[in-house]
């Protein structure tokens, strides 16, 4: 696993030890991050069920100012704090062990938001309707905002509010699914 482009091009990222997590392949990142951008002039982004990092980190080395990364398990929260501290990108990072729903409450409370929003959580585990409505419910969301979902091909996105469009949808591979939604 490695950052793709930007300032850390080809530098190598921990994984999360064991088999809890699925890292997002170096050939779905590269593809999708063609999709969203492929280069950022600044923003923040959101990398909600972060596991390594891999997603946000390849936002900043892609010109992101600013990431704020949250899982709820601990091993996952450590790999993340190495691979920021190997990149020497602490000052750019924030990072959270907490439930997705909870994280996103806080983030709000703070009067956070965010340009780009990374979700991918484990497979069959979250409704995507209810996490995205209630993104835009607490305004975590900029306007032209981008909102990437990673998920099960037999499992894709729906009851998505219409404060979204539609960017790209593709499967990669059989076992892998990604839609990316634009905030109008």
């Amino acid at each position: 696993m490695r950052v793709i482009a930007g300032i850390h091009k080809g530098r190598q990222l921990k994984a999360v030890p064991g088999k809890s997590t699925r890292p997002t392949t170096d050939k779905v990142k590269e593809a999708v991050f063609q999709a969203m951008g492929p280069f950022f002039d600044g923003g923040a982004v959101l990398d909600l069920f972060a596991g390594s990092g891999s997603l946000g980190i390849e936002a900043v080395s892609r010109g992101m100012d600013q990431a704020v990364f949250v899982d709820k398990h601990p091993k996952a929260i450590q790999t993340i704090y190495e691979n920021l501290k190997m990149l020497k990108l602490e000052e750019r990072a924030e990072v959270f062990r907490a439930e997705a729903f909870r994280a996103i409450q806080a983030a709000s409370k703070r009067g956070l938001e965010f340009d780009l929003i990374l979700l991918d959580p484990p497979y069959k585990k979250v409704d995507y309707g209810k996490l995205l409505n209630e993104i835009l419910r607490l305004e975590l969301i900029s306007r032209g905002g981008i909102v990437y979902c990673e998920h099960d091909p037999a499992d894709s996105p729906s009851d998505i509010h219409t404060e979204f469009s539609l960017l790209k949808k593709e499967n990669y591979g059989g076992s892998i699914s990604v839609t990316i939604y634009q905030r109008k």
